[in-house]
């Protein structure tokens, strides 16, 4: 198999992605399927149905779109974090009182988080599933607020004031039960081995554009003009390999296109750069590639 192009290539591409790509669901597999069923419906308020395959698909409100679809395999070795593979897969909720909500639902079932951030383009909010899989629970803020200095957008990780967050509640008479109509994914965050290389399949590729360099150890790309769709870091993953066959996390993601036009001129981008490319596993019409971590992307139509 040939390599992927350069990094200097990725950044003096003239092929990008279509500017309405966004990222879609995320496969994962767990090793308790009740135990995580629990967690998704009480904790995070998504809604469950059970797939003829025997996973579990999650969906928010009256939406009906799979969020996340959980694979159980009680024999799967466990969540490996020095492994190439899932950070975390970041819900987005359509308004500040959504995440504020979304977090009361947290603290009413007595779940820890991992963190709360202020990234200045968005509030969030961090946790674990009982596997150890990473969930960013988050809003953003307006894009008339977002900064910029020298063309690159500003990002930072400070702390998130959650007392101000909940705040949102107070004139509130109604409970939110679960996440409403209007969560999606909003951005995937990965775990590489090396960015460079990384660099050169999501940029010079797929077309992703470069928005963050200025995270020592990681890189964030986004189609449009979004803060991030991909965020990617060598954190705890430099020099590293994926998980063994099979094991807890991530199984693969979608990257979705607006038609069938956008997917073929990613495809045919792939196809020059000598990468594999196989039907996805129960996904119609959708291809199956794999980044220089072995991170499986899922490429379809929306």
């Amino acid at each position: 198999m040939s390599s992927p192009m350069t990094t200097d290539q990725a950044r003096g591409r003239s092929a990008a992605i279509a500017p309405e790509a966004t990222v879609g669901t995320v496969r994962l597999t767990v090793s308790d399927l009740a135990r995580s069923r629990a967690f998704y419906e009480q904790v995070l308020g998504l809604r469950a149905a059970e797939l003829e395959s025997g996973a579990l698909s999650l969906s928010a409100g009256a939406d009906g779109f799979p969020l996340v679809e959980l694979h159980a395999d009680a024999s799967a070795p466990a969540l490996d974090r020095r492994a190439t593979g899932l950070y975390h897969l970041a819900l987005l909720f359509p308004s500040r009182r959504d995440l504020a909500f979304a977090l009361g639902r947290v603290a009413q079932a007595r779940w820890p988080l991992d963190g709360a951030s202020d990234h200045l383009v968005s509030e969030a909010l961090y946790l674990s599933d009982p596997d150890g899989n990473g969930i960013e629970l988050y809003r953003d803020r307006p894009r008339s607020e977002w900064r910029y200095d020298g063309g690159e957008l500003q990002m930072s990780t400070l702390p998130l004031d959650l007392e101000n967050l909940l705040d949102e509640l107070r004139s509130e008479t109604d409970w939110q039960p679960a996440a409403p109509t209007g969560t999606r994914m909003g951005h995937v965050h990965l775990q590489v081995s090396d960015l460079a290389a990384t660099e050169a399949f999501y940029a010079g590729v797929l077309g992703f554009d470069v928005v963050v360099r200025g995270y020592p150890g990681a890189l964030f790309v986004s189609a449009g003009g979004y803060h991030h769709h991909l965020g990617l870091n060598t954190w705890h993953s430099r020099g590293s390999g994926p998980a063994a066959p099979g094991a807890v996390g991530l199984r693969s993601y979608d990257v979705v296109l607006p038609d069938a036009p956008a997917l073929e001129a990613v495809l045919e981008r792939v196809r020059a750069g000598g990468l594999p490319v196989e039907p996805a596993p129960d996904v119609a019409g959708a291809a199956l590639v794999r980044d220089p971590s072995g991170n499986g992307v899922v490429l379809r139509v929306g």
